[in-house]
């Protein structure tokens, strides 16, 4: 993630300052040699010391974990501004102002510190008005912090407590597959041995050689980098999730290991060439009492991380093991396990229309609208959009695994779709009913999905799928019978003009 372009003054500000030295920069080589200048302009250079970057320090890993998770953060806030006010804004499928009196009335009917508790936001603190122009706020001020840090290279702790800070305010939601799901879930019976054995050998095996001094702790680094995070990006979309579990690889990385991504003549690596022949000579800068402080305050964090680990840690060795849950309101640490239980099947629900005015009749046509990523139309090629993420989309996929009553949601969308909301139709790749009457009836049916077999005849009629009806995911609704339903929950009706 550490670009080739870093600011020369910036980023050796930035390394001097985390080093707690106030020294000027000077011009030193990327190479094996470098050129120390010698007169005041620093333009004129009359000796050369052969020097390399020595192994464990860590100037340029943090360089390259700060712009790593500024482009997670980046692409997680953009996602947030191009789809918040589809789905949680003042017009959108469930409005968090909705939830946000919710939660308000459970804790007493006031906003304070039981509010924040519940539900962490700084949506608590802004004028509830006008609501899109809230999360459009929140997430324009995270796209253009993180864009920051990300070009810059550098970051303090009030800019990156921001950035939690923001992404945190956002009240938000198995993968969608990508093209080489199809190849990898036709692989050879023994690739996916190898996969589940390996997948158990970098998990419980691999870790441990972080403490088996550098090189082990390289190998550690690349195993979990290229067998975990970028093995599961190229399965499918699993949005910035894995990307995630790369960041902290990063950190079994010294400077030696991470110079290649550096310009040569950069001012990344001229100062880090600088601090370390400083401190080789003996002439590093004494512990300043800004040092002692940032100590202390790691220790601190490192304690604090340890006492929130301890329910982690009890739910990890209990025989009723939680997954996806927090401990803590502001979630510091939390339990992982995004897939406890692994599904054999794929199914989908697959929102249908027709313009006829009796929906049981001879001769209705039930038109499909598409999403845009998900698995729909049989010929259509699986998308490839990670670390981007369709929030919707996913979603169908857990609401295929459950019914229509623990996931109302699903019936909101067909009351907008009968009134072709723009709202929910700018979430869709194709609405079936554009430029025509809007339709009477939208039903859903539950399809089980299987990709084709390479070499049938439905893979060389440019099939990707093939499918079989489950049975009607929820019966054909219409605008007059979904009244009641929706007063009943405090929805809006659909503006059906």
């Amino acid at each position: 993630m550490a670009s080739s372009s870093e600011n020369p003054e910036n980023t050796e500000s930035f390394l001097r300052k985390r080093r707690g030295n106030p020294l000027a920069p000077d011009s030193v080589s990327h190479d094996s040699c470098s050129e120390t200048a010698q007169d005041e302009d620093k333009t004129k250079y009359d000796k050369q010391v052969c020097e390399s970057i020595q192994t464990g320090t860590y100037w340029l890993t943090r360089i390259a974990l700060l712009r790593a998770i500024a482009f997670i953060y980046f692409v997680a806030f953009t996602v947030a501004y191009n789809q918040n006010k589809q789905l949680i804004g003042g017009k959108g499928l469930m409005p968090c102002k909705d939830y946000l009196r919710s939660v308000k009335r459970y804790v007493g009917g006031k906003i304070g510190t039981a509010a924040l508790a519940y539900t962490p936001s700084v949506l608590w603190l802004m004028d509830w008005t006008d609501m899109d122009a809230n999360l459009d706020g929140i997430a324009l001020a995270g796209m253009a912090l993180s864009g920051f840090v990300l070009i810059m290279g550098s970051a303090n702790m009030i800019i990156m407590g921001i950035l939690w800070i923001l992404y945190h305010s956002i009240v938000n939601t198995q993968p969608v597959p990508n093209p080489m799901s199809y190849y990898l879930h036709h692989s050879p019976w023994w690739i996916h041995r190898f996969e589940t054995f390996s997948n158990h050998f970098i998990e419980l095996v691999v870790p441990f050689f972080t403490f088996m001094g550098r090189r082990m702790c390289l190998v550690n680094g690349v195993l979990q980098i290229l067998f975990r995070p970028v093995a599961l990006i190229i399965s499918g979309n699993l949005s910035f999730l894995n990307w995630l579990t790369i960041v902290p690889s990063l950190a079994c990385f010294d400077d030696a290991a991470l110079a290649f991504l550096f310009r040569r003549s950069g001012g990344a690596r001229q100062t880090l060439l600088k601090i370390q022949s400083e401190e080789t000579a003996g002439h590093g800068p004494p512990a300043t009492k800004g040092v002692l402080i940032r100590r202390v305050l790691n220790v601190s964090l490192g304690l604090l991380i340890a006492c929130l680990s301890v329910p982690v840690v009890m739910n990890l060795l209990s025989s009723r093991q939680l997954m996806n849950t927090s401990f803590d309101p502001l979630r510091i640490v939390n339990t992982y396990g995004a897939f406890g239980s692994i599904t054999k099947e794929r199914t989908e629900v697959v929102f249908q229309g027709t313009m006829s005015v009796n929906h049981t009749g001879e001769g209705v046509i039930w038109e499909e609208y598409e999403f845009l990523c998900k698995p729909g139309a049989l010929d259509r090629r699986p998308c490839l959009i990670s670390p981007y993420h369709y929030r919707l989309d996913w979603l169908m996929w857990f609401a295929a695994l459950q019914t229509y009553e623990q996931s109302e949601w699903v019936i909101h969308i067909a009351g907008r779709l009968l009134a072709n909301d723009s709202t929910i139709l700018s979430l869709m790749a194709h609405n079936p009913f554009q430029d025509r009457e809007k339709p009477r009836w939208i039903r859903g049916e539950h399809f089980r999905y299987k990709f084709t077999r390479p070499g049938s005849i439905s893979a060389a009629q440019g099939k990707w799928w093939i499918r079989k009806r489950i049975g009607p995911y929820f019966p054909p609704v219409n605008l007059d019978g979904l009244r009641n339903y929706f007063q009943s929950r405090n929805w809006p009706l659909p503006d059906t003009d």
